[in-house]
């Protein structure tokens, strides 16, 4: 889903040798969970609008699972069933239909909102409309195949979605015609992006007022300054354990401010018990010792990687991108998120274990199927032919010291191919939305990409695909304004040919992802793993495949 805030670490050497002490933290526990207390998170800051159809942060994704639903969702499980889609608010998962461009969709009964107000489906119609009248940044990408989606994108104000989305009040169904088949269109509006509200949600921004949602909690008050409350919704009823369980603690409260220093002793000493960003280098060593219990790591299906502007010199030359790609020794950016222990070199766009993914990295010294060292050689020979040495270039990083050192590197290596580079970080509040924006006129960056579902076109077309790129939009995810029309075509194959040949269809895909890969719109760095620190009070941490923690099954003692 989407670039969502760091979950890293950046750690050296003695907090790397701790590292290897930590234990892993079990995500199923058979007793009974202790419902009541308090919940208490801590962040560095805020992640800015707390509209579900808006926020593209993992930070508030994370929540917003549990604050809103969608007709379907991600099993909320801690293994590798957690990647599957269930019924949500819709009574049972639709069998496709008109050779799959047609899904019905029949509503649970008695189904409220947090305003007390009955779930129709009036709401759902509203709320696919509302997705493209605030231009939300993947209704470009994931919801353009409903019929109606074209004209919407292109005069949002006045979206309808007539013959898209249709509602029948009577039967209580809503019915979604798409223009072509889409064999990921579930795992689409499983994501908050999705999410079902009120037809009278504001067609706006909604930033610091919350939204009322179906989920077993609410927002009670947000302020992105110092705290973000979440109490429970006095109307939600558990309708499906595997879709929505119901909640343990009676509040969760987010409290921003707080240093990583200050946070990391508070989470050890118990007066908070989770904290989103990441251990400092300094503290390892104590967490992989002495609280080594309170300690997880976990592998992440997503990617670190410096975006490259496609349409601004010097990278709109490929001979440059490749060059950087060459140039970039992979095992010293590793070296500076923390070893080997939390991530691991990578080349290509789709990460390891994903679908569709075939080891592939021909920017080595060695090109095959991992990279092995970097290639200066050829890296300085395709700038001497690009003839562009001398001009400047800027890296646009976030303000965390992890994004900044890996900018400064970057600095480095394009300074040894010949460019006056400089480093600007800028606050991870906004750099996001920053880096998309081509006003802004962002040569290179430091972004990082965490899947929104399980299928190799949340990275692909998400990312690559010329749907994707919106000029002079903050919500423009394709950051690199990459738009090959024969990758997208490839694509487009991609899709059709996995409905009726899925095996077809993944290898169609490890194609694309080597096209992507060999253009060079990005450098993809590495591969990272999430460090999770909990309280010793804080017990049942299930850490699932597509929503890492899910918070609302923990409990505290």
């Amino acid at each position: 889903m989407r670039s969502r805030k760091v979950f890293s670490a950046m750690m050296a050497g003695v907090g790397l040798a701790g590292l290897m002490l930590m234990a892993p933290i079990t995500g199923a526990v058979a007793q009974e969970g202790k419902v009541g207390g308090t919940l208490k998170l801590l962040a560095n800051a805020a992640a800015g609008t707390i509209d579900p159809h808006i926020n593209y942060t993992l930070q508030y994704f994370q929540i917003n699972y549990i604050l809103y639903d969608g007709l379907v969702t991600f099993r909320k499980t801690g293994d590798k069933t957690g990647f599957e889609v269930v019924a949500d608010l819709a009574e049972s998962l639709p069998k496709p239909e008109d050779g799959g461009k047609k899904y019905v969709f029949k509503l649970r009964k008695g189904i409220k909102f947090a305003d007390g107000s009955d779930l129709t489906t009036a709401d759902v119609v509203a709320s696919f409309q509302r997705m493209f009248k605030i231009s939300g940044p993947t209704t470009g990408t994931l919801y353009n195949g409903i019929v109606g989606a074209d004209i919407c994108l292109k005069t949002p104000a006045t979206c309808t979605l007539e013959g898209g989305v249709v509602a029948d009040e009577a039967a209580s169904t809503v019915t979604f015609n798409l223009v072509a088949p889409d064999p990921d269109f579930l795992q689409k509006i499983s994501i908050p992006h999705a999410a079902i509200l009120p037809a009278e949600a504001p067609l706006k921004d909604s930033g610091t007022v919350p939204i009322p949602g179906t989920g077993p909690y609410m927002i009670a008050s947000y302020d992105p300054n110092s705290l973000l409350k979440m109490v429970r919704n006095p109307h939600f009823k558990e309708w499906s354990k595997e879709a929505q369980p119901a909640g343990y603690p009676d509040e969760i409260d987010y409290g921003f401010g707080l240093t990583d220093e200050a946070a990391v002793t508070a989470v050890e000493n118990g007066q908070a018990d989770w904290m989103f960003d990441p251990p400092p280098a300094d503290r390892l060593a104590e967490l992989g010792t002495k609280y080594a219990k309170q300690v997880s790591v976990h592998p992440l299906t997503a990617m670190w990687y410096a975006p490259m502007n496609t349409n601004l010199a010097p990278f709109n030359d490929i001979r440059v991108r490749q060059a950087v790609n060459y140039a970039i020794d992979r095992a010293a950016i590793v070296k500076l998120f923390g070893g080997s222990n939390l991530a691991q070199p990578s080349c290509q766009i789709l990460p390891p274990d994903f679908p569709s993914y075939a080891p592939y990295c021909p920017f080595s010294a060695n090109p095959g199927e991992k990279w092995s060292a970097p290639d200066l050689e050829k890296a300085k020979a395709l700038i001497a032919a690009s003839g562009t040495a001398g001009q400047e270039v800027t890296i646009i990083t976030e303000d965390t010291e992890v994004s900044k050192s890996i900018g400064v590197y970057l600095q480095d290596v394009l300074n040894g191919l010949g460019y006056k580079t400089s480093v600007k970080p800028i606050s991870q509040n906004i750099q996001f939305t920053y880096i998309q924006n081509t006003n802004n006129k962002v040569q290179i960056s430091i972004s990082q990409w965490f899947q929104d579902y399980p299928a190799p076109s949340d990275f692909l077309q998400v990312l690559f695909s010329c749907a994707s790129f919106t000029p002079g939009s903050d919500a423009s995810v394709n950051i690199s304004g990459f738009c090959d029309k024969s990758i997208d075509q490839k694509m487009s194959e991609a899709q059709t040919a996995t409905i009726a040949d899925p095996a077809k269809g993944a290898q169609l895909w490890t194609a694309v992802d080597k096209a992507v890969t060999d253009a060079a719109p990005v450098a993809v760095l590495f591969t990272p793993k999430r460090v999770d620190l909990i309280s010793p009070r804080l017990k049942n941490f299930v850490f699932s495949p597509q929503f890492y923690w899910i918070m609302s099954q923990s409990w505290v003692e």
